[in-house]
């Protein structure tokens, strides 16, 4: 809770838009279309408070690097930050649209470096098909990229540590030795399986540093008041007290927090993102 907050109203949070060299300029429905190319959105706090999880939106119209993520032990030691376990939940993609997870076969690290120098990773990457609806779940040393013609609604720890294998040519900086080090150079499941739960959400992954769940409305009806961030997918209407949202908009939810209830008024979906509370 913030100092001298009271039962407030859920906190809107600030959309930081950041240009990528990968990214697109069609931003709709959830934001303006911007002149740049802008390849990330953050849902970042107004008043620079730490959030319990990073949010983000993610507009492709290139390949994004072949890339890994480190773990909390890895990163605390080498970044003196937390690791990076992240979900993607797809919103739209073009026909043809991929995402790679994972290697096809086992490699060596000897072997894992010499493709990645010289660009064969690309092909021995686990590409797949992706459509509207799908969600993915990235533990920490998970080889992935994301593809061409792509809209992401991602859920992360609160980290940046990104470790590049493979960049297309484009002058960015490899790190090499650290990505292998964190490599788990194997197969990946592929799409996280939906879960219908009691109260009607749907549960699109859950691991010991988020819970995310899909609520849809077409009615008023109540929201759980506990701790969240709830993101804005579709839909309009009123929040607490009369809050106003709109696709595109994120909002932290934290204790105490008045009574809280959806007012629809067009059909509504929202992601919520919640950190598991130990047990």
């Amino acid at each position: 809770m913030r100092p001298g907050a009271a039962h407030a109203a859920p906190l809107r949070l600030r959309a930081e838009f950041k240009e990528k060299i990968w990214g697109a300029t069609s931003l709709t429905p959830w934001f303006p279309n911007p002149t740049a190319k802008t390849g990330e959105v953050w849902f970042t706090d107004p008043e620079g408070a730490a959030l319990p999880l990073l949010v983000k939106f993610l507009f492709t119209t290139e390949k994004l690097s072949v890339q890994v993520h480190p773990d909390d032990d890895f990163a605390a030691r080498y970044e003196s930050s937390l690791g990076k376990t992240e979900m993607w939940h797809v919103l739209r993609a073009e026909p043809g649209a991929s995402i790679a997870l994972g290697l096809r076969e086992p490699l060596s690290p000897e072997r894992l470096r010499e493709v990645s120098l010289s660009g064969e990773i690309e092909s021995l990457l686990a590409w797949r098909p992706v459509s509207a609806g799908e969600s993915f779940f990235i533990p920490p040393g998970t080889i992935h990229a994301i593809g061409a013609g792509l809209a992401l609604c991602e859920v992360q720890q609160v980290s940046d540590v990104t470790y590049r294998l493979y960049d297309y040519g484009r002058p960015r900086e490899l790190h090499l030795d650290k990505a292998i080090a964190v490599s788990h150079a194997v197969p990946h499941p592929g799409a996280q399986p939906h879960h219908l739960e009691p109260s009607g959400a749907e549960l699109l992954a859950a691991c010991r540093y988020f819970r995310v769940e899909k609520l849809r409305f077409t009615r008023p009806a109540p929201l759980d008041p506990a701790p969240a961030v709830l993101t804005i997918l579709e839909g309009s209407g009123t929040l607490a007290a009369g809050q106003p949202y709109q696709p595109g908009e994120s909002f932290l939810v934290e204790l105490p927090v008045t009574p809280l209830e959806i007012q629809p008024a067009a059909p509504t979906t929202l992601l919520r993102a919640s950190v598991p509370v130990a047990s």
